[in-house]
């Protein structure tokens, strides 16, 4: 019988490897794959991509200061239909005293008071603005407006506590710091209305009146219109340590600095983006004061573009006022100025007797040819430094 002869592996078992055929049509395949993968699948990997950059930060670098909110005075109305800037004496835009002298229903030493056994000029810090209508009896049927969009400061609704009788304050924001402005004598209030409580420009804040402490004459009723600036947020603190009555918060009026409303008003018309401050700088500064304070005044916290110079710490500062005393500016004393108080609180460094004219408010006094601070005077500036 004849034997066959076997091939070299012909032995070994069928599934014990690939053969080399194998190996190269394995790594065909993945060549294709991977050609697949990355000329088809993903196309868009072969894009060039845009850098994400990232703006580098600066740690030194002081943060945006806020931006300080429009006035609302910007395009004010008038507090009722009149027009206020008519001429004084056009008859019944004003209420005059029972003088009927038409300049008495206006801003500043425009009246007279009696002091022992004298008459001296008074101040008189708003306008007092006429009614248009009148019931069958004679009470006014005029409505009160908020001249600017605001809100409420204070109510009172207790006619016989307040010269004021019944009166609403709002306070408006401008970029000097809040104003206020004051209506007061209605007869009646709105209701609903309430201390916080927004006051959009030409809410009807309540009805013309007479109420006061005494009542004013039927005949004269009107309403007194205030706009101004408040001297401290301490003053209700200050008002309760000297044990006074009747207590109206902070919005007392000694607590009230008050401008020329119809002066405001002009300006507002004629400046196309008003701000208090630029009216201020019209006001003419009727005196300077030295005096001493523990540390600045919260009124220049309040208002501080009225602030010059360095920061103030304590000892003496400079008060340039208006006739009734609203602080124009301030600054640090120099020690010259601070030795002519001597051993007083405060002293007068100067006084312009235009601007002060016939010194209504009786903030300084003259004697023996010299000005001294007057009792009104010590009060404000206690006031303001408390």
């Amino acid at each position: 019988m004849t034997r066959r002869s076997r091939s070299p592996g012909a032995g070994k078992p069928s599934g014990s490897g690939p053969s080399t055929g194998a190996w190269v049509g394995l790594l065909l395949t993945v060549a294709v794959a991977a050609a697949v993968w990355l000329f088809i699948v993903r196309p868009r990997a072969t894009e060039p991509v845009e850098p994400v950059v990232v703006p580098a930060v600066r740690l030194d670098t002081p943060p945006a200061a806020p931006v300080p909110p429009e006035s609302s005075f910007v395009a004010a109305r008038f507090p009722t239909d009149q027009d206020i800037l008519r001429d004084p004496a056009t008859p019944g835009v004003f209420q005059p005293t029972a003088s009927g002298n038409p300049m008495s229903a206006l801003f500043g030493s425009v009246r007279f008071t009696e002091v022992g056994g004298h008459l001296v000029p008074s101040f008189h810090e708003g306008i007092d603005i006429a009614p248009l209508q009148r019931d069958a009896r004679g009470h006014p049927l005029d409505d009160v407006h908020s001249v600017a969009d605001g809100r409420v400061a204070y109510i009172n609704r207790l006619t016989g506590n307040s010269n004021y009788g019944n009166y609403v304050v709002l306070l408006h924001t401008d970029p000097l710091g809040e104003v206020y402005t004051l209506y007061a004598h209605l007869a009646t209030i709105a209701p609903g209305l309430r201390a916080g409580l927004p006051t959009p420009k030409g809410m009807v804040l309540g009805r013309m009146g007479n109420t006061a402490t005494p009542m004013i004459p039927l005949a004269r009723a009107h309403v007194h219109f205030e706009v101004g600036v408040v001297a401290s947020a301490n003053f209700d603190r200050w008002f309760r340590a000297q044990r006074l009555t009747p207590d109206h918060g902070n919005y007392n009026g000694w607590n009230l600095l008050a401008v020329d409303p119809r002066g405001l008003f002009r300006a507002q018309h004629a400046i196309t983006n008003f701000e208090m401050q630029v009216y201020l700088r019209t006001v003419p500064v009727a005196f300077e004061a030295v005096v001493a304070a523990p540390g600045l005044p919260d009124y220049f916290r309040r208002y501080p573009r009225l602030w010059q110079g360095a920061a103030f710490t304590r000892g003496w500062l400079v008060l340039a006022c208006s006739e009734d005393g609203v602080p124009l500016s301030g600054r640090t004393a120099t020690p010259a100025e601070a030795r002519l108080a001597g051993a007083r609180r405060s002293a007068v460094l100067k006084v312009d007797e235009v601007a002060l004219g016939r010194n209504g408010a009786h903030l300084v006094t003259k004697e023996g040819g010299a000005w001294h601070i007057g009792r009104a005077g010590e009060r404000l500036l206690e006031i303001l430094t408390y």
